[in-house]
């Protein structure tokens, strides 16, 4: 299994947040397609929240997003919640682990990345991966436009109560009070020079 590497990134980017740590990959990370998603591809072999959605590679740390054309560089800070994410069934690891998908057996394919780099936006554009509409989950039933609904906003709740995300809010919401005096100042000194 490959683990995050303990150390701090040595660049900041807006308003003073902090780059994620760098993820040591051996190779290339071969991904799985998640379940009742839109083309969530996952790295099940790392210990850190790390996607490919739509073209680019995701990764939550400490309550914030970051985005990448790289699996392992160049995070930038993503100022929001990526519209895949609420989509993700967070116990998708211990599915995984069994190879059971909510009682269905779950035949997922590992997706070398070369591969994954290829073939994605076909896939997307399909709506399946290697002409299959299930995922792997044997005897698949999808759900209901309601039942989904309903999961996203369970979902939703369940992030804005994790701790280092509320932690992040605050912090946002303090960067963004301490802006406005330095902003309403700058206006005031434009205004008295005409």
């Amino acid at each position: 299994m490959t683990m995050p590497i303990p150390v701090m990134a040595g660049v900041s980017i807006n308003i003073g947040i902090a780059l994620p740590p760098p993820i040591a990959f051996s190779a290339p990370p071969s991904v799985i397609v998640m379940p009742e998603t839109n083309g969530v591809y996952v790295d099940p072999d790392i210990d850190a929240d790390l996607y490919f959605w739509n073209g680019f590679w995701w990764r939550l740390w400490e309550g914030r997003w970051y985005r990448s054309s790289y699996y392992d560089r160049d995070w930038v800070y993503y100022d929001n919640v990526p519209t895949f994410y609420f989509s993700v069934d967070r116990h998708w690891r211990d599915y995984y682990r069994n190879r059971s998908w909510y009682g269905h057996q779950w035949n997922y394919e590992r997706i070398p990345n070369e591969q994954l780099n290829r073939d994605w936006k076909g896939w997307q554009t399909r709506k399946s991966w290697g002409g299959q509409k299930n995922w792997g989950v044997q005897e698949y039933r999808p759900r209901t436009e309601s039942h989904t609904e309903v999961l996203r906003k369970q979902r939703q709740e369940e992030y804005r109560q994790r701790p280092e995300v509320q932690k992040h809010q605050q912090y946002m919401q303090q960067q963004r009070q301490e802006q406005r005096p330095h902003e309403r100042q700058g206006r005031g000194e434009e205004e008295h020079r005409r």
